[in-house]
């Protein structure tokens, strides 16, 4: 809180330091889970935190920046690739796991030089295209052997037990860092840029906002973190095939969870994450009809709850657990205007 000529700035609520607080203790509770819980409960925890992350990655990008990409699948494949290939050379499996994810963020630098000269409906297609190019030069491989795949047989060095467990530390650990510093940078500058480009990019360059450099920054943080997801999906199911890994679904899967959560808000897609899981946990055995009821439940939202549950809820009620804008509010006023 900071005072500015009879105003206040509120960057923090009563209710964002108590989410905090609690969000500390249950990591750490969910840290001690695997002393506690089943294997098959500590895989789905695993599968549902791949969710989370993908799910906060593209709303990063889309929501907050105005950048809807569906080809966020390339980096959660190649960075999986990137692993592979470092393992195959020497380096221990989970060193690898981040070196590759690493890399497919400098892959994006590149990438980003080409696609971010596009808008709208354009550079989703463009990263859907660079999926596909991707995915057809990692099958051109011998290592990976076309659509036969491989396996990261290197991980076999650890019992089932051990292996699920540092995964889902793993996972949990990337989860924090990359769920904290993306809320640190939607409360920085960059940020606020960011989200001043999404709502009119030539409003935003003539009061000096560097577009391409922010965007930029946003793009490649955005496929870092997909690809933490691509890595930690390959340490779970050891095999890669390039059909799966960089399979359109995966994109498909962060749009429903984003749009059915909540778009441009930081809790809606981490709630997204844990619905799209649950039904996929219910109901992902009737297979054709499943992924039928996932599009119809899509559209639904479209149509008549376009803020996702908790954009409603939180447009409804006020109610912001985790506040990524700062409040202005007359010194001794309770309220205030964001």
């Amino acid at each position: 809180m900071s005072h500015m000529g009879g105003f206040v700035v509120d960057r923090w609520t009563r209710a964002g330091r108590v989410t905090v607080f609690a969000a500390t203790l249950a990591l750490i509770a969910l840290a001690f889970l695997p002393a506690l819980a089943s294997g098959l409960v500590i895989d789905k925890l695993t599968t549902l935190i791949v969710y989370i992350l993908l799910a906060v990655m593209w709303n990063l990008l889309a929501g907050y920046a105005g950048l809807v990409s569906v080809g966020q699948q390339a980096f959660f494949g190649i960075g999986a690739y990137f692993a592979l290939r470092l393992v195959e050379a020497g380096m221990s499996p989970y060193p690898a796991f981040f070196v590759g994810a690493g890399g497919a963020a400098l892959i994006a630098v590149p990438i980003s030089i080409f696609v971010l000269r596009l808008k709208g409906g354009e550079f989703a297609i463009a990263m859907w295209v660079v999926a596909e190019v991707l995915r057809i030069g990692v099958m051109s491989d011998p290592l990976v052997q076309g659509e036969t795949g491989t396996s990261l047989l290197a991980l076999n060095v650890f019992d089932p037990d051990t292996r699920r467990n540092l995964n889902y530390w793993m996972g949990l650990g990337l989860l924090a860092t990359v769920l904290s510093a993306t809320f640190w940078l939607l409360r920085s500058r960059i940020g606020a840029a960011a989200q001043a480009i999404r709502d009119d990019e030539d409003a935003a360059a003539s009061i000096g906002i560097d577009v391409m450099r922010v965007k930029r920054i946003i793009f490649v943080l955005a496929a870092f973190g997909c690809a933490l997801a691509g890595v930690i999906w390959l340490a779970t199911s050891i095999t890669f095939q390039p059909r799966t890994n960089f399979g359109i679904q995966w994109t498909v899967f962060m749009l429903f969870m984003v749009l059915v959560g909540g778009l441009r808000t930081y809790e809606g897609p981490i709630l997204g994450a844990v619905v799209f899981f649950l039904l996929q946990e219910f109901f992902g055995d009737f297979g054709a009809w499943y992924l039928a009821g996932l599009g119809a439940v899509a559209v639904a939202f479209a149509l008549f709850l376009p803020d996702g549950l908790w954009g409603t809820l939180s447009r409804k009620t006020s109610i912001e657990l985790l506040p990524t804008r700062a409040k202005l509010r007359a010194d001794g006023d309770p309220g205030g205007v964001a």
